[in-house]
């Protein structure tokens, strides 16, 4: 899946299984979000965080925990593996932020 093989090119990302099914990415030991086969795509962001990304249509509450910063992402055609991409990146990039941030405290 061209998610999963992009996600993997980022610099300290690393894939498991996750246990609910399906595969997570971690970076710098935090979850920056996982697939659930190839159509399903749920991102944990601060609940304060969660909600542009819903406001704006890019995602919707997560499937389960709706209450919660998780968003999940339906991935029905190709055209939607860009949008996914970008939730990736966006997490990658704030935990990477975050992690260097703790490094200088």
């Amino acid at each position: 899946m061209k998610i999963r093989r992009e996600v993997l090119t980022w610099l300290g990302v690393e894939a498991k299984a996750h246990r609910f099914g399906g595969i997570e990415f971690r970076v710098l030991g935090h979850m920056i979000g996982h697939l659930h086969g190839e159509s399903l795509a749920d991102l944990p962001f601060p609940v304060w965080m969660s909600k542009k990304p819903v406001t704006d249509g890019k995602t919707q509450p997560h499937h389960v925990q709706p209450e919660t910063g998780w968003a999940s992402y339906s991935i029905r055609s190709k055209k939607d593996v860009p949008g996914a991409l970008d939730l990736f990146r966006l997490n990658y990039e704030r935990n990477v932020a975050r992690e260097k941030d703790e490094a200088w405290a």
